[in-house]
């Protein structure tokens, strides 16, 4: 079976083409080719397969074998794949996802291949039963929750299609984050778990962030997150609509847009290389 391995600012995916190789059990293979040491190495698989009503359809499971929702790293990979692989010649996408249709626009170089996309990641969800959380406010702006004796956070909750719990705070390079992770990740008030992203604000226009992903642990980089960081950032009073965030892959412009309240995400796509897996 042929994949490529690419990645979006350092989160890192496994790329089937579902066109032509059929996975029985994705589930189990994410868990054993995402395996740093022991497999390809990677955040997690992607799939690229035929949509009835989109050019394409994205199946994504984590490190863990969890599937996820979308992922707006992995969604922009995709844009370059299908491109550069000549399975469209569009530069405007259609993807189909578990968490709506996302629609991509790609910019090429002189040399014809996808250097950035543009992701419409659509409106984010603010209403706490859709996040989902079992806290009982409407929405949950800057709201103190308890995790452990130790761990006790203001958290402001977003989804981008998947849960954000965002975090803003100092000194984030300092955090233990693969302590204090799993505790917020698991939490009984998450019922499908969550995403956490650490935000440090530099400025209006600049943000740092690091994230633990669920299902995957701290990644280099997570669209989704930066996206709901963003947006907990705008209804914190704390950030501008378009900002540019920090993380340890790179960075993403994202821009929440007070005309059609989508939020965009520009970011690069790199093709890190291509294999065989013969099992």
């Amino acid at each position: 079976m042929k994949f490529t391995k690419m990645h979006g600012i350092g989160n890192d995916y496994i790329y089937i083409n579902g066109f032509v190789e059929h996975i029985e059990n994705p589930s189990e293979f994410a868990i054993r080719w995402s395996d740093r040491h022991k497999g390809i190495g990677s955040d997690g698989l992607v799939i690229i397969l035929p949509s009835s009503y989109c050019d394409f359809r994205m199946q994504m499971f984590n490190a863990d074998g969890s599937e996820a929702e979308m992922c707006g790293n992995a969604s922009r990979c995709i844009g370059k794949y299908v491109y550069e692989k000549g399975l469209t010649t569009k530069t405007n996408i259609t993807l189909e996802t578990l968490a709506g249709i996302k629609k991509l626009k790609l910019f090429l170089s002189e040399e014809n291949l996808v250097e950035t996309v543009t992701v419409d990641m659509g409106e984010p969800i603010l209403e706490s039963s859709s996040i989902p959380t079992t806290l009982k406010k409407t929405n949950i702006i800057n709201e103190p929750v308890t995790f452990t004796a130790s761990t006790k956070h203001n958290i402001t909750l977003v989804s981008m299609g998947n849960p954000h719990a965002v975090i803003f705070t100092k000194n984030i390079e300092k955090l233990n984050l693969p302590q204090i992770g799993p505790i917020v990740e698991n939490a009984a008030i998450f019922p499908r778990r969550t995403n956490i992203e650490y935000i440090e604000v530099k400025s209006k226009e600049l943000m740092k962030m690091r994230v633990w992903e669920r299902g995957s642990g701290e990644t280099m980089a997570c669209g989704t997150g930066a996206c709901a960081a963003v947006v907990a950032g705008v209804l914190n009073g704390l950030s501008s609509r378009k900002t540019k965030v920090e993380l340890l892959g790179g960075d993403l412009i994202i821009e929440w847009n007070a005309f059609d309240n989508h939020v965009y995400l520009t970011g690069s796509a790199t093709t890190s290389f291509e294999g065989e897996i013969i099992d």
